[in-house]
């Protein structure tokens, strides 16, 4: 097999421009008690048996941008448990992860993390840059942009439309760091109609004024998350329609009423209808609980280009290599746009590639300049990567370098 394309040679992305983890710091978080892992600018390789802790690491990396990481888990449950206490109780631990993170813009450290359980119940989360306390954690996607691959994501294009909108809203964190912000004020009013309605207050002329602004802003923060996300797929298919190697070319699209209403017209207008079938649905709307129309009913949908196919009709290596292809094509576009490609985390990806698309994987990763983590129990799955990777070993929530 021909040598792979050395990480330091490509031009893709100069010295100045790489963005990387220098330093992880994990305390309290799942498995792991204390650990820090100092690391080099080029890919990361993580080896170990089943429960090693490889996944527990790469989520950890996944809570330092917005969001509930890639296990999509809440904060209680990211906290290490005493060894004999049963999965679905929180131990009320606070837990954190810190990173030291190289960037275009210089070094800046990063911290999340969850306070110990108050005795309300509540949930809180910290954020800190460069030790100082931010409000939210949309902070997080000024500095860093970080995506991820993992085996349950294998479902991703024939499971529920909701992972999907939560797939498309991460790349667009990547080119737009405003758009975490956007989404979280959409979701927060979403909710509080949702309360407002179900407990029936609508009678009175504040709660009308309130479920109004509600509604007001459900409109224009909708809107502007549907605008966003149709922005970054116009982007990306210029990218992703390109066929690398042995991975497909694939076509996206966005499907919902909001959609269609920009499609249609302006975004004032596209906010009006919004705000009009919103006000018409408040009785359904109570009944059920939610919303029936907004930013969280739209839908990605891919195609297999070369085949023509839906990627749900698609065998499970298509799927699999489509979404692979999609990763891809957003790294390229983010270093084409912004001169940094995003960190991957790509958990047990490799092994469930055959020869050639494991080799062009790689190829790709080290083409890109990306500091990816990969993980997998075999280290010599990753024997290509030997001399342009940095190898660590983990057993038992102990890791160690390994030899490259």
């Amino acid at each position: 097999m021909a040598k792979l394309e050395r990480f330091a040679e490509h031009p893709a992305i100069t010295e100045s421009g790489r963005l990387s983890i220098s330093r992880l710091t994990l305390t309290d978080f799942r498995c792991y008690h204390h650990q820090r892992i100092e690391t080099g600018a080029s890919p990361v390789v993580l080896t170990g048996a089943n429960g090693a802790g490889k996944t527990n690491l790469l989520e950890a990396l996944s809570f330092l941008v917005p969001g509930r990481g890639l296990r999509g888990a809440r904060l209680g449950e990211a906290a290490r448990r005493d060894k004999g206490c049963a999965d679905d109780v929180d131990s009320g631990r606070a837990w954190a992860v810190a990173a030291r993170v190289e960037s275009p813009d210089g070094q800046v450290n990063l911290g999340t993390g969850r306070e110990a359980a108050a005795g309300d119940g509540a949930e809180r989360r910290l954020v800190h840059v460069d030790g100082r306390p931010c409000k939210s954690q949309t902070a997080l996607a000024e500095f860093l942009s970080v995506h991820w691959l993992t085996p349950r994501m294998d479902r991703l294009f024939s499971g529920g439309a909701a992972s999907r909108r939560r797939f498309v809203d991460r790349l667009v964190f990547g080119a737009d760091p405003a758009h975490a912000g956007r989404v979280s004020a959409y979701t927060h009013a979403l909710r509080e109609r949702a309360k407002l309605l179900r407990q029936g207050r609508t009678g009175g002329r504040t709660d009308s004024d309130w479920l109004s602004a509600l509604e007001d802003a459900m409109a224009g923060k909708g809107v502007a998350v549907a605008a966003a996300r149709r922005e970054m797929i116009s982007r990306l298919n210029a990218v992703s329609a390109a066929k690398a190697g042995p991975f497909p070319g694939a076509g996206l699209a966005l499907k919902g009423d909001l959609e269609s209403w920009l499609e249609e017209g302006p975004a004032l207008e596209a906010e009006d209808r919004l705000r009009a079938a919103l006000v018409k649905a408040r009785r359904a709307d109570g009944e059920s609980g939610g919303a029936s129309v907004g930013a969280h009913r739209s839908d990605l949908k891919v195609r297999h280009l070369a085949k023509e196919c839906p990627a749900e009709r698609c065998s499970t290596g298509e799927q699999k290599a489509l979404l692979i292809a999609i990763i891809l094509a957003n790294a390229h576009l983010q270093a084409r746009e912004r001169g940094v490609v995003p960190i991957l985390l790509l958990d047990e990806v490799a092994a469930h590639l055959d020869g050639h698309r494991r080799e062009a994987l790689f190829s790709e990763v080290l083409a890109l300049g990306s500091q990816a983590w990969l993980t997998g129990v075999d280290a010599d799955v990753f024997s290509d990567l030997r001399g342009q990777a940095q190898f660590f070993s983990i057993d038992d929530a102990v890791v160690t370098p390994g030899d490259e």
